[in-house]
């Protein structure tokens, strides 16, 4: 049994103050064999216990036992050269490294992945449901993406990615939205709108079409916007916001 130091009370009054019963009343459950401290009948209903460390049961049910804590859902603005990992064994910025120490020790973990020369919006979460949710191919939400490329898109090209292109290692892509933008400057911005979870996939299709991308940045998540949230920032969803991407791949 635990021994008497200055983070220890007494079994009855543990059990008191948790409301199972009054200090008399935890005395009898004890002399009733009906109280266990750390899977053992307690002996007696004066032996110290740890609030944070012992394991108090009364006719098998926990005493005291801590509420989880509340899940936590982050949108992150990934900037480019970080990894959508929680390590990396070449020593890379991780999207984990841009989180505060009191985030990381809840453990989020990032849905799906941006890669390493990608930007924009993330998602991270401690939710398990809504991870599997988020990254299973029948509730996947539309990811709307603004790609600036060098040149311009031919109409064959827009075409293309309209109709939805077979890669050349024959992997099907559905048919994608795509808004053309006015070039500037030797370069054009294509919104492109995808419904599908393949790896890379812009970047794949742009290298088959012979365009060479400059900046890749992921703007929406179902109904999720980016917004105004700058390169290395994060910020919890509002209970609005959670609700809502909740709604739209079937959690109530």
């Amino acid at each position: 049994m635990p021994q008497n130091t200055p983070d220890t009370i007494r079994l009855n009054k543990f059990i008191a103050q948790n409301g199972v019963a009054s200090r008399r009343g935890a005395d009898e459950l004890v002399f009733a064999g009906r109280v266990t401290v750390n899977g053992q009948k307690a002996d007696s209903p004066g032996v110290q216990v740890d609030p944070d460390r012992d394991e108090v049961a009364v006719d098998g049910k926990r005493v005291g036992a801590k509420a989880a804590p509340a899940d936590i859902t982050l949108m992150l603005h990934k900037p480019v050269e970080t990894v959508t990992t929680a390590k990396d064994p070449q020593g890379r910025t991780t999207v984990l490294d841009l989180l505060p120490a009191d985030i990381v020790d809840k453990r989020p973990f990032p849905v799906g992945r941006l890669d390493f020369y990608s930007e924009g919006l993330l998602l991270l979460t401690t939710d398990g449901d809504l991870c599997y949710r988020l990254t299973h191919p029948k509730y996947h939400l539309p990811k709307v993406y603004v790609v600036t490329v060098r040149g311009i898109v031919p109409p064959a090209a827009e075409a293309a990615m309209r109709k939805g292109m077979k890669l050349k290692d024959g992997v099907q892509l559905a048919p994608a939205k795509v808004l053309v933008k006015r070039p500037v400057a030797g370069t054009q911005q294509v919104e492109i709108t995808l419904t599908q979870g393949i790896n890379r996939q812009i970047r794949r299709m742009c290298e088959e079409l012979g365009l060479t991308i400059l900046r890749l940045k992921r703007v929406s998540q179902g109904p999720l916007e980016l917004g105004s949230l700058k390169r290395g920032q994060w910020r919890e969803l509002s209970a609005r916001e959670l609700a809502d991407l909740k709604r739209a791949v079937g959690l109530a």
